[in-house]
């Protein structure tokens, strides 16, 4: 266990007096990422903070992140930045490949272009870690297996418990993903559909000894994305197939390998080295679900994928969350009264959540171009853009990287 102790000093710096969540008890459903870091800003902010967790521990399945710089800054001034960069690794480039021929069709030069912005790999594990060493640090209680089974809001919002217990609080928050129950409470209840796309997640010994870079490897109808993590000594790897045959949402669907290798049989000699390491996989199915219309209403909150589940195509589930919870926290340490914080939250969010997750979407159809000339075209383009503007390709996402909840 690391010493979260020296988080302490940087999570109350920016605590205020007299704010409108003072002493306010906040019940917090999920101890992921999401609900952790909303733990931390909200007792900063002077809140009261309680955080429910169904599982008997807190764990998270072998897998990887990558966090951008607007979520490293929540994580930076919440004073937890010397322990992700120790938990990480800097990302140096992401590299775009044709998933056939050698050589590269885009390096993006984040050492180059984007010196000043942390882009890191983590262990997803290693930042739930850490987020929860902090809370444990800050003195925020977290109840483990305590399942909360309906939510009401209004004047008494109120948890229930699958024992029949009950817990009142001030505001609920649900951080509690994909099938919140406070979603539910919202009235948000929209079914998801399948994407005709399917995701393999695996973690690997870096025994070819790869780079600290993201490598990308775009194909017809498929797309495989690997990077290190701890130090350099695992990789991640992600691999996308569209089809017919679809999988369940979730991640512990184990899977044959072999299943993974056939998928990707025609890729390269980099991707075959990589896939060729992997002795245990997980697959699910990739579902799209809509970003929440309602975020709040009185005694009721959601963030994270309870409000705007995501898919991986830009790597930002982690990272809005983290948004998120800061932005929750400031609205109602600085608005007059609840109802008025929580709408503030909404106005500042949703859109935002929902441009990411617009632009994430796109992403898997440029990645899995079919037709040879298109993809030869969009390939071409991309390898001018590189060699003539490479700067450039790098900034044309700064609208989201250098976006700064905390500023």
């Amino acid at each position: 266990m690391r010493n979260a102790g020296v988080c302490c000093p940087g999570v109350f710096a920016f605590m205020t007096a007299d704010m409108s969540i003072q002493d306010q008890n906040i019940i917090i459903v999920g101890a992921g990422i999401a609900g952790l870091t909303a733990a931390l800003t909200l007792h900063a902010r002077g809140a009261n903070v309680v955080v429910l967790e169904q599982a008997a521990e807190i764990t998270e399945v072998g897998a990887g992140l990558q966090i951008s710089p607007n979520g490293a800054v929540v994580l930076e001034a919440l004073g937890l930045g010397e322990i992700l960069a120790q938990a990480s690794v800097r990302a140096q480039a992401v590299v775009l490949r044709d998933y056939r021929r050698a050589g590269e069709v885009l390096r993006l030069d984040l050492i180059r272009y984007a010196p000043n912005q942390r882009f890191c790999f983590v262990h997803r594990a290693d930042l739930v870690d850490l987020l929860a060493e902090a809370v444990h640090a800050a003195g925020v209680p977290v109840l483990l297996s305590h399942q909360v089974v309906s939510v009401t809001g209004a004047e008494s919002p109120m948890v229930t418990m699958a024992d029949g217990s009950e817990m009142l609080a001030d505001l609920i928050v649900g951080a509690d993903g994909l099938h919140s129950k406070v979603r539910m409470a919202l009235g948000q209840v929209e079914d998801g559909f399948f994407t005709g796309q399917v995701a393999w997640r695996a973690i690997v010994p870096n025994d070819l000894g790869l780079v600290n870079e993201a490598q990308l490897f775009m194909g017809p109808g498929r797309h495989l994305v690997c990077y290190p993590l701890r130090g350099g000594s695992l990789v991640n790897l992600v691999a996308v197939q569209e089809r017919d045959a679809w999988a369940d949402e979730g991640w512990a669907h184990e899977d044959d390998p072999d299943n993974l290798r056939a998928a990707f049989a025609d890729f390269g000699d980099d991707a075959q080295a990589v896939l060729a390491q992997v002795d245990q996989v997980n697959l699910w199915g990739l579902f799209r679900h809509p970003v929440a219309a309602q975020w709040q209403r009185p005694g009721l909150a959601i963030l994270g994928d309870a409000a705007h589940p995501t898919l991986p195509f830009l790597a930002q589930g982690a990272n809005l969350a983290m948004e998120d919870a800061w932005v929750l926290a400031d609205c109602l340490a600085t608005e007059a009264n609840q109802n008025e914080g929580l709408a503030a939250y909404q106005f500042k969010r949703r859109n935002r959540a929902a441009k990411v997750i617009g632009v994430a979407n796109g992403n898997a159809r440029k990645y899995h171009l079919r037709f040879p000339p298109l993809r030869g075209a969009a390939h071409l383009a991309l390898r001018l853009g590189g060699a003539l503007a490479p700067a450039r390709m790098v900034h044309q996402f700064d609208w989201l990287y250098r976006y700064d909840v905390t500023g």
